[in-house]
């Protein structure tokens, strides 16, 4: 006769297991079982950051025009280190200056080299740092590996005609991209005139290279 699956029903006292210990997987009183969502699941872990450019009082400036090698905001994985982007915002102020503001999202098989370092703050507050690294400098100022072809992964690009405040990008990457480390990922934002005012994040996962391959 064949078993029945069974779960623990635990909806009332949620448990709190010690590392590398089993336990009972988790329903519900009509007896569902409880999935934790893979997203979730690493933001439990402490394996979830962000980067953020621009606060209420202060927003970032973009560059003039999307230009090669320059970006405003990176992520960088160092070798043992692989990372993957899976969340992208970014919202320009209504006087966001320039005219055409657009936004480009990509990674290289290289680590940024210059701009003003920016801690990744960790999704499960209180959590342990990250081991990669980031930049967010106004204009362009992160110096990124030359764009080609051949070696540059491009993850989301968009272009606006109009003025005012413009939701440029709120994407969550259908297919994230898998950075494994020296890697970097990279955020231009650029207008034709001027360089527009914005609001910008982007949220990553970040693991160990020996977890993943």
């Amino acid at each position: 006769m064949a078993e029945t699956m069974k779960v623990l029903v635990n909806q009332d006292s949620p448990r709190a297991a010690s590392e590398e210990t089993e336990i009972n997987a988790k329903g519900s009183k009509r007896g569902e079982l409880a999935v934790l969502d893979f997203y979730t699941a690493m933001a439990l872990e402490g394996r979830v950051f962000q980067v953020r450019a621009g606060t209420i009082t202060a927003p970032l400036t973009g560059d003039i025009v999307i230009t090669d090698a320059a970006a405003e905001m990176s992520a960088d994985a160092a070798t043992g280190t692989t990372i993957i982007p899976v969340y992208l915002n970014c919202h320009l102020e209504s006087l966001n200056g320039g005219t055409l503001p657009e936004i480009a999202a990509k990674s290289v098989g290289a680590i940024s080299t210059a701009g003003t370092a920016f801690v990744p703050l960790p999704l499960y507050m209180g959590g342990n740092a990250a081991v990669s690294t980031a930049r967010v400098t106004a204009a362009g100022g992160v110096t990124v590996t030359a764009e080609a072809a051949t070696t540059t992964r491009r993850h989301y690009a968009a272009l606006s005609a109009t003025v005012g405040d413009i939701l440029l990008a709120a994407i969550q990457f259908q297919v994230p991209p898998v950075l494994v480390g020296p890697a970097c990922f990279y955020v231009q934002v650029a207008g034709v005139t001027a360089g527009p005012l914005y609001f910008a994040h982007f949220d990553y996962i970040e693991l160990l290279t020996v977890n993943v391959s």
